[in-house]
């Protein structure tokens, strides 16, 4: 495969490679109960993002993010964390940094739920700023994985948690030597309500570091998630690039 990391590349390859769009890895280092890599959330998504431009034509992986707002997990070990102003700060500055560059179509690929809020203020605060960027997005891929699989994939809570059966799944395909199996142990909540949401801090839910089951989790399933979404990405990529990443409506206007 080609290399198309902006980490990896010279001047010379970055200018050659007639890149027209850029993906960034939005992630996080924190506790993952105590078996997984603190910075799961970093290398799952840059590792779908390099995927994802291993299959689209002239898109550009930009480097990761690695710390993002995780101050809901701060009891357990050794979580970094940046303010969610800092967090909005960094995504727009390097936004604007990729506009100045020449690039004005960017895809955010998130790994972290405490990310969602500040991707969603820098994207409007950059469009305010700049109306012709266009900018997309997968903002929870581990409650898209387990809506693109067939509902037996998962054993417990569709493979959702932090560091439950989907995050788990994934983790052991992409990166087994960085986790600890025999440590897998997680909770899945009893009290949430399925009707309104709760702003929990994590050490409410779970003891462990981890909500879900991970003992669930298989490297089998992780393999099929990844597939899944990697093709659910480049999918929504290429049709955005078809239609030259116009999604105004195509039906003819209704006359008043």
């Amino acid at each position: 495969m080609a290399n198309h990391e902006l980490l990896k590349l010279t001047a010379n390859q970055v200018k050659k490679g007639n890149y027209n769009k850029a993906i960034l890895a939005i992630g996080s280092c924190e506790a993952h109960g105590y078996h997984l890599a603190e910075g799961t959330d970093t290398i799952v998504s840059y590792r779908l993002s390099c995927m994802v431009a291993d299959r689209v034509e002239g898109l550009l992986v930009l480097p990761p993010i690695t710390i993002g707002y995780s101050g809901h997990y701060d009891a357990f070990p050794f979580t970094l964390t940046l303010n969610y102003d800092t967090v909005t700060q960094v995504i727009y500055d390097i936004v604007e940094s990729v506009l100045r560059n020449g690039i004005n179509r960017i895809f955010l690929m998130n790994g972290h739920d405490g990310n969602i809020a500040p991707i969603e203020i820098a994207s409007r605060k950059i469009k305010e700023k700049y109306p012709d960027v266009r900018i997309a997005s997968l903002p929870q891929w581990w409650v898209t994985a387990g809506e693109l699989l067939p509902p037996d994939i998962f054993e417990v809570w569709n493979g959702l948690g932090h560091a439950g059966e989907g995050e788990t799944s994934i983790a052991y395909h992409m990166y087994p030597e960085w986790c600890e199996k025999d440590l897998a142990a997680g909770v899945v909540p009893d009290n949430l309500s399925d009707k309104v949401e709760i702003k929990w801090d994590f050490a409410e839910l779970t003891d462990t570091g981890a909500t879900g089951d991970p003992t669930k989790a298989t490297a089998e399933k992780g393999e099929k998630m990844t597939k899944v979404l990697v093709d659910c990405v480049v999918d929504a990529i290429r049709k955005l690039d078809e239609a030259d990443w116009n999604y105004s409506s195509t039906k003819a206007k209704i006359k008043l």
